[in-house]
């Protein structure tokens, strides 16, 4: 029946343009118009995939808003809740007027397309234009230039996100906007313009497909600075001994972690960059398996690990061992192989639960474990990734596992240590046993979860 069908379409077709065919169109002129339309196809598709993926991963500010405010202290998910609306928003205006122009806007060789000179290492800090028109570009480029920007504009956010968990329930609102602000709109477009704007890493062979060092071992190591740097929260470790600090509401850090998963699709499926063919949708669900299929790993391993470490079962190990499985899996979630994926998320979630307790041994106190899933297993996925894909090598990712490092850590370090010396970053001991939601947001607190 389906051969039939398509014989009376095909026949249909036919006998519709012969009145046209036996007139003055020529076959190079249906050649040209039937080609003109399958542009215009791609061209919308890859639109609606940026456009997508765009706002899967802008939900995704909402996951980690639910997480955050589900393992913090009920005193401080008022804070943790306007930290997250507010970074979103800073993050979303610096990259319009300097982020962006960063990450693309390097000086280029004519010949291969790639940055040249400062720009290999500074993207477009060397030749900044804020007045350069985007939209001069799609025609070659095969999709809009608004929907590119607003799909790595939530990339950006993404990477403040980071941040906001490692450092909460002592750090003071206005300093942490602060360095949002410089993280957003300077430090994370040149490390992405590094390997996404053909910069140094690029050029050397280095690999990361969706950001499992460009976007989270950024914001790892911003927030592994941060933390320490701004010290632990008052009475988490005493005596040698770590004290449980509760969160406020497992539900709530659940539903965040399965907003962050939906969100993931956007992530890694967005990241192909084009849908406008047969196969690239396939890449595409592709993608959606693979980056499933690590996160699930991830729950699994982090469950039996902490049911045969601690003989019980923690609901906070299995949320972040979903995510440290996606942040594994970002860096090449499209070459591996189903088997892969479940590998690379499984040793991604072991690293984030095994780093938990190497940070309490050096009384790094990380409220929301960011530093061990989005830095660990970011880390582990970029290096892994000369297994999953046998064309990229193992000695171009470590370069760019250790430049991330070292930029990242020097400049967020810097910047820091001057909010510190300056302003301060953190509230008095009196306003973080009262809860920053009474003491800088304006909400009581209640009595019982002052302590």
């Amino acid at each position: 029946m389906r051969k039939i069908a398509k014989y009376m379409l095909g026949t249909g077709a036919i006998m519709l343009l012969a009145p046209s065919l036996a007139g003055a169109v020529t076959i190079d002129e249906l050649a040209a118009t039937v080609e003109a339309n399958a542009i215009n196809d791609s061209f919308v598709f890859n639109t609606l995939l940026f456009l997508i993926g765009g706002f899967l991963v802008m939900w995704m500010a909402a996951g980690f808003a639910m997480l955050e405010a589900g393992l913090v202290r009920s005193k401080n998910v008022s804070m943790q809740c306007l930290k997250n609306i507010s970074l979103y928003s800073v993050a979303g205006i610096m990259f319009w007027v300097i982020g962006y122009h960063i990450l693309y806007g390097g000086v280029k060789d004519v010949d291969t397309e790639v940055y040249i000179g400062i720009s290999k290492y500074l993207g477009g800090l060397g030749a900044f234009d804020i007045f350069y028109d985007w939209t001069a570009d799609d025609a070659a480029t095969g999709y809009s230039s608004y929907s590119d920007w607003f799909f790595q504009m939530v990339f950006c956010a993404a990477t403040a996100s980071i941040v906001s968990g490692t450092v909460a329930e002592r750090i003071k609102f206005w300093p942490f906007m602060i360095f949002v602000t410089i993280l957003t709109s300077v430090i994370y477009p040149i490390v992405a313009s590094w390997q996404w704007g053909t910069g140094f890493l690029s050029q050397a062979g280095f690999s990361d497909f969706a950001g499992s060092t460009l976007v989270h071992s950024t914001g790892g190591w911003a927030a592994l600075t941060g933390a320490i740097i701004l010290g632990a929260r008052k009475g988490k470790y005493v005596d040698g001994k770590v004290t449980p600090m509760p969160g406020s509401s497992m539900p709530l850090a659940t539903l965040g972690v399965f907003i962050l998963w939906l969100g993931w699709f956007g992530f890694n499926g967005g990241s192909q960059l084009a849908m406008g063919t047969i196969g690239d949708a396939d890449d595409v669900a592709q993608i959606f398996v693979n980056t499933n299929m690590a996160a699930a790993a991830g729950v699994v391993m982090a469950v039996i690990y902490t049911q045969l470490r601690y003989g019980k079962m923690d609901v906070t190990f299995a949320l972040n061992g979903a995510l440290a499985g996606l942040v594994a899996i970002t860096a090449e979630p499209l070459a591996a192989s189903v088997g892969q994926s479940f590998i690379v998320g499984a040793i991604g979630s072991l690293l984030a639960c095994v780093f938990v307790g190497v940070l309490d041994k050096f009384k790094i106190d990380d409220v929301v474990g960011a530093i061990p899933v989005h830095l660990v297993a970011g880390i582990w996925g970029t290096f892994i990734v000369g297994w999953t894909n046998p064309d990229i090598g193992f000695g171009p990712q470590v370069l760019g596992i250790v430049a991330t490092a070292v930029f990242v850590c020097v400049t967020s370090a810097i910047l820091w240590k001057l909010l510190a010396v300056t302003i301060g970053i953190r509230v008095s001991e009196e306003d973080e046993m009262k809860g920053l939601d009474a003491a800088e947001v304006g909400v009581e607190a209640y009595p019982e979860f002052t302590a």
